[in-house]
Formats: C-alpha cells, sequence, structure tokens
C-alpha cells in the first residue's frame, strides 16, 4: 500500500518544480512510511511514498521502464494487484523481461502490452497513474470496488493528482473552495460517485480510467455491475460463493510482512478469519493473528442499543478458540477517542469533516494504531452487507419501498444524521432533501435491469445496487483513511469483483431463502463457524456507550458557542447549539443523538485548518 500523487501539465516545463513535487509527495507520509521517490519530466510529474509489502527492496517507486536510453513509460501505484504472478507469466510469455519480484512492474509491464485496456487485466484494490512521454498522456485507473481512493483537479493545461485530496491541497492551484453541493455531500450518509467536498475536485470513480492528452479530458468504465440470468441452483450457488471466496482469501494473503485478521465475532470477519486461519495451518506460519475491539469493561458495562442487542466480545471469543488464533482484544478508553491529538489525527487523515459517527472514525485508528505495532496487513469484512443483504433496509419493507436510500428512511435518519445544529436558513439554502432526491434518481438511473424480471427481483437488485455504489464507499473510505494514517494495509475480500458480480446476479429469493440476512454465506460456510456466529442476528460496529465521550463532545461545543472568532459559527442556529452545550448527559449516553454535536465540532476544526472559503 502506498500514496501516489501528480501533475501533468502541456503548457509550461514541469522539469523543475521539485519543491512543489516534494510538498506534494511528503503529505502522503503516513501512507507510505517506507520510502518516498519523484520523478519529473517537461510535462509530468509523479510522486509516491510507500509501504514496502511484497519485493521490500525491488518495487520502489515511481518506476519506469527504459529501453535504449528512452523511457517508454512510468508509473506511480497504489495497492495490491492479486493476480500479479499469474500475470507476470503471461507477460514473459510475451516477452516481457522483470528486474524485480513486485506487483508494481508487473502493472506496468501491463500497460506497455495492453495499453489503456491494462486496469481489466487487474485482480485487486489499486489506484495507479501511467505518464507515456512517447504519448505524452496521463492515464488514473482505479479498482472495481473503489477499494483505493484516487483524486484529481483540472488545470488550465492538465490536471493535478492524488491519493487524498491534501496532496492536491498542497499544490498551489489546489481548490480550497467550497460549495453549497459540496457541503451536503458532507452532511448527506451518500458518497455520490466522482463528486468530492472541494470545488473543481473530482474523485476517479471505482472501475473508471481517466486519460489526459493535449486535446482535453476523457473518462470511461472499463467495469461497472451488470445484470444477466442467474443459472445455478441453491446448492450449486452456496458451493460457489464458498469456492470463491476461499480462492480470494488465499490470494489475498500473499505478503512479504506480518498478517493478521479483524475480527468482531460477527458473520463477515468470522468466515474471513476462520478462513485465513485454515490456511496459515495448512502453510506450518503458526496460529493466525487477530485483533477485536470494544470499549472499557464490555461485557459489564454493555447495555443493548437501537441496533446492537449484545457485545462482540463473546462472539469474537467463540471462534477464536475454534480456529486456534493468537488473538487480541484492544480495548479502548473511551476518553482518548475526544482528546485533541486522536482528533486531529482523523481530521488530517480524511481532509473533511467524517460523515456520521466520530467516535467510530476515531475508534478505528486506535483500534488500527495498535494493531500495527505487530502487522503490516491486515484481512477485513467489508462490503458483505452490501452484497449478500445484511442490513434491516434490506428486508423493512418501508425501506425497500420508498423512493429515496434505503439506509436514509425515517427509521434510519436518526442514525446517519448530522445537519441537527445547523442554521435553519442555511439548511434551507442547501435544501439537503432535494439534494438526497436529485443524487437518488440518479443511482437508481444507473442500476442495471433484467428483462423479465418480476418486480420484487428487480427493486432488489436496485437496493444491492444503491448499497454497492453509494453506501460501502463511505465505509471503505473510512477504513482506508484510519488504517492508512498509521501505514497499515487492509485488504478486503468481499470486494473481488468475480464474487460481487456473481452475488450481484443471485435472485433476492435465493439469497434470503431461510429467511435470515445472508442466507448463502451463512449456509456457505456454517461448517467452520461455531454455532454461536452462526445463529447471532447482524450487529454493526461497536459505538461508545460512556457518557463521558458525550459529555466532551457538549464540553467541545461550549467553548465554539462561547468563542466569538469560531469559524463554524455563522453556520449553527446558535440558540439550539446553546442549549444542546448544556443539555445534561443521562446515565448512559445515547450514541445515536450525537450527529449534531459530530458534525458542530468536526465542521468547526475542518474550516479552521484547512482554510477552507464557503461559497453558499
Amino acid at each position: 500500500m502506498c500514496g501516489i500523487c501528480g501533475w501533468a501539465d502541456f503548457g509550461r516545463d514541469l522539469s523543475g518544480e521539485s519543491a512543489i513535487a516534494d510538498a506534494m509527495t511528503d503529505t502522503l507520509c503516513c501512507r507510505g512510511p517506507d520510502a518516498r521517490g519523484t520523478w519529473l519530466d517537461p510535462h509530468a510529474v509523479l510522486g509516491h511514498r510507500r509501504l514496502a509489502v511484497i519485493d521490500l527492496e525491488g518495487g520502489r517507486q515511481p518506476m519506469a521502464r527504459v529501453r535504449g536510453g528512452r523511457t517508454q513509460a512510468v508509473l506511480s501505484f497504489c495497492g495490491e494487484v492479486y493476480n500479479f504472478q499469474e500475470l507476470r507469466r503471461e507477460l514473459a510469455a510475451r516477452g516481457h523481461v522483470f528486474d524485480t519480484r513486485s506487483d508494481t512492474e508487473v502493472v506496468l509491464a501491463s500497460y506497455l502490452e495492453w495499453g489503456a485496456g491494462f486496469p481489466g487485466h487487474l485482480r485487486g484494490m489499486f489506484a495507479v497513474a501511467v505518464w507515456d512521454p512517447r504519448r505524452r498522456e496521463l492515464l488514473l485507473a482505479r479498482d472495481r470496488l473503489g477499494v483505493k481512493p484516487l483524486y484529481y483537479q483540472r488545470t488550465a493545461e492538465g490536471l493535478v493528482f492524488g491519493s487524498e485530496p491534501k496532496a492536491i491541497l498542497a499544490h498551489p492551484l489546489g481548490s480550497r473552495r467550497v460549495s453549497a453541493e459540496g457541503l451536503c455531500e458532507i452532511l448527506e450518509m451518500v458518497k455520490t460517485p466522482e463528486r468530492t467536498a472541494y470545488s473543481g475536485m473530482n474523485e476517479v470513480r471505482p472501475g473508471q480510467l481517466v486519460r489526459l492528452t493535449e486535446s482535453g479530458l476523457r473518462t470511461s468504465r472499463y467495469w461497472e455491475l451488470t445484470a444477466h440470468e442467474h443459472v445455478d441452483d441453491l446448492p450449486a450457488t452456496v458451493d460457489t460463493v464458498r469456492g470463491l471466496l476461499e480462492q480470494t482469501v488465499s490470494e489475498q494473503m500473499v505478503t512479504d510482512v506480518p498478517l493478521c485478521s479483524l475480527l468482531s465475532g460477527g458473520l463477515d470477519s468470522s468466515v474471513i478469519t476462520a478462513l485465513a486461519a485454515s490456511r496459515t495451518g495448512l502453510a506450518g506460519l503458526g496460529p493466525l493473528r487477530t485483533f477485536s475491539v470494544d470499549f472499557g469493561n464490555p461485557s459489564a458495562g454493555f447495555s443493548p442499543d437501537a441496533v446492537r442487542g449484545e457485545p462482540d466480545t463473546p462472539f469474537a471469543r467463540d471462534l477464536v478458540a475454534k480456529v486456534g488464533a493468537r488473538h487480541a482484544e484492544v480495548v479502548l478508553d473511551s476518553a482518548e477517542l475526544s482528546r485533541p491529538g486522536v482528533r486531529a489525527a482523523v481530521l488530517g487523515a480524511v481532509d473533511q469533516p467524517p460523515g456520521y459517527w466520530g467516535d467510530m472514525w476515531a475508534s478505528l485508528y486506535l483500534l488500527f494504531r495498535e494493531v500495527r505495532r505487530t502487522s503490516t496487513v491486515a484481512l477485513s469484512g467489508e462490503s458483505a452487507d452490501e452484497l449478500f443483504g445484511g442490513y434491516q433496509w434490506f428486508r423493512n419493507p418501508s425501506a425497500v419501498t420508498a423512493h429515496t436510500f434505503p439506509w436514509l428512511t425515517s427509521g434510519s435518519v436518526r442514525y446517519f444524521g448530522g445537519a441537527g445544529l445547523l442554521d435553519r436558513g442555511l439548511l434551507e439554502k442547501l435544501d439537503l432533501a432535494g439534494y438526497r432526491a436529485d443524487r437518488y434518481q440518479e443511482a437508481v438511473s444507473e442500476a442495471p435491469e433484467l428483462p423479465g424480471e418480476s418486480a420484487v427481483e428487480r427493486r432488489m437488485r436496485q437496493i444491492t445496487y444503491l448499497n454497492l455504489t453509494r453506501f460501502v464507499q463511505t465505509l471503505l473510505d473510512r477504513k482506508d483513511r484510519m488504517s492508512m494514517a498509521v501505514g497499515l494495509e487492509v485488504r478486503v475480500p468481499f470486494c473481488d469483483h468475480r464474487l460481487v458480480d456473481y452475488v450481484f446476479n443471485v435472485p433476492w429469493a435465493m439469497k434470503s431463502f431461510d429467511g435470515r440476512e445472508k442466507s448463502l454465506l451463512r449456509a456457505a460456510f456454517e461448517d467452520i463457524l461455531p454455532a454461536s456466529i452462526v445463529r447471532r442476528v447482524k450487529t454493526p460496529y461497536p459505538a461508545v456507550q460512556d457518557p463521558g465521550y458525550e459529555r466532551a463532545l457538549r464540553a467541545g461545543l461550549a467553548e465554539v458557542v462561547a468563542d466569538r472568532a469560531a469559524p463554524v459559527r455563522p453556520l449553527l442556529d446558535m440558540d439550539r447549539a446553546r442549549r444542546a452545550a448544556a443539555r445534561r448527559v443521562g446515565e448512559v449516553s445515547r450514541p445515536y443523538d450525537r450527529g449534531g454535536l459530530e458534525m458542530a465540532l468536526w465542521l468547526n476544526d475542518w474550516l479552521a485548518r484547512y482554510d477552507i472559503a464557503l461559497d453558499l
């Protein structure tokens, strides 16, 4: 895993712009603590920060292919290509000669062999920039599910790009302006493909290729979700799901550095952990290292709430006992979540206010910081709920039939809302409901349809499409930013596009054949899991319940209310903010009512630290 950045400009000579190249590259030092490099020619600059995972000595970047004294192409690459050994053999048979063992060199050779079609040959998570000085062309490509981020901003004669907005903001032309639509993107729990909070800045869409030449910029899709008939019966479908996931986990365990698995005790992480533990055992590598997270005295202090009926710890322990993992329970002090240093690290990793529940971002950061002490790569279970239908809104009739994103229906608004303390006049100007409706219509219009599908199956395909293209992107962003903030690479087997392609087209009636969530996944792996986990109902990532955390938020808001220079004040309904700051906290805090407090504080810190200009 790494961080990449760069600049292409056809109207000026960039070969002397090393100071700008260094400034952009150094913003990404957390993503790549092991090495750095820059490459410059008259019309392109590439920067790279490296987290060494495969071929620790040979994979340095930016990597150039030079033949006969002439540079054919140069690449800056972030991520992992899991089929690189297979591609290496194919490319060697086509005449390519390799000097390293790295997947980076395979990606570069793939470009030289297949040109702009090279991303379609890669299987993995990646963000890639290729500069071809022969064609004077820059290519940007992102993996199919959007596991690795990549941003760009057009300039008068080219563009600037980076793994995170901060790399672009370090460039003299980087935009720190935020429009009303940009603020809507922050406040809504919907990540719109290609849009960002910053005016003029775009994100490369998952499965997209961006091509820049002197004639202009063009975008194209090399992959997208498609609808086709599912012909397998239930037993064959269950077997195929198992086979695909077994293969994917095996491929994603290839590494030259220590690897672990993140374990919540839920179905998704338990399946990944059980498969990984089996592979390490068969390979004679000893017990798999695993990590779980909770707060304070998790069993004695747990109180059921709106979405979590039971703590994770007992279930994680059941899985550890069954597979013989080397487990560590990371128990967080809830007071640390609100400490200035932790909040600063979270904001500095995200480059905008976290979209919901700031404690979840902070707790992930603290978990990953602990994991990084002994491991460089971790396996995680993101995307299983979106793919197999794990969330309650897949089965809630009012959410399924609503003309909006199902996670933003009445039962979930308090769960994700963050606009509660904003000025009423500002909210009228933003028109969040209208913005949400427009984005929903865009998303639904994209969803593929299968001729002859029933109305129920068509709608459930739409719901799955919305989850895979608008919801899981936020979770993948959270996982990427918080892990990369400490130099930890997190791999997500459920995002393998072969598995996604297959399960996306399984009829909903088959996905929910036993009336429960994630029926297919449970059926495929129930024989390798403890009975307690097979029976367990879907439970989300834990939120802190300590009332001290809410007290800290209210104290922070009181400081904002008292500070006439606080940049967020013009955005707030000050009367409501004062009442919220003064409100007494009950014996047990209500984590799902904290959104307004969180957002007010994050907005204030962001506006001040990033010197944001609001165009409202």
